[in-house]
């Protein structure tokens, strides 16, 4: 490798510093977009398209690992209309069907309960609140809550 002279190595780590500085405001600034308080995520969400699924992964968003809860964001989501009605309802009376329930009995279990607060709850005890996220990601997030589970059926 070359010497570089001391004011060039100065000079480049200081350009480095300044940029990733600009990134990270460019990150804050976008958070108010998103309604989050984290700069990287609210990056990755501002982006659109694959990257607002990524922007929920690392906000904490993870498919309900219960059909009560599952059942319960997806009734918090159709209340809210960020899912189509028509094609939630189906999965929603085949996960209560799976805990013993009929089409009009509502469960009482704290899974259910936190569902229709918009509390998604995943495996290991980890919990992610669809209030967390304003506009467009939040009818992203009853989707992939939605699709996931359909694995639960």
């Amino acid at each position: 490798m070359k010497n570089l002279p001391l004011s060039a190595l100065l000079l480049a780590g200081l350009c480095g510093l300044g940029l990733s500085a600009q990134a990270a405001g460019l990150g804050d600034a976008l958070s108010g977009k998103l309604g989050t308080g984290g700069g990287a995520s609210a990056l990755g969400g501002a982006l659109g398209g694959g990257a607002d699924m990524s922007a929920l992964s690392a906000m904490g968003l993870t498919g309900s690992a219960t059909p009560s809860n599952a059942a319960g964001v997806i009734t918090y989501c159709m209340k809210n209309n960020y899912l189509n009605a028509d094609k939630a309802a189906q999965v929603k009376s085949q996960l209560l069907g799976k805990m013993g329930l009929g089409q009009k009995e509502e469960p009482k279990d704290e899974g259910y309960l936190s569902g229709l607060s918009g509390m998604v709850t995943g495996s290991g005890g980890k919990s992610f609140n669809l209030d967390k996220v304003k506009g467009d990601l939040k009818e992203k997030a009853c989707d992939y809550v939605l699709d996931n589970a359909k694995s639960l059926l």
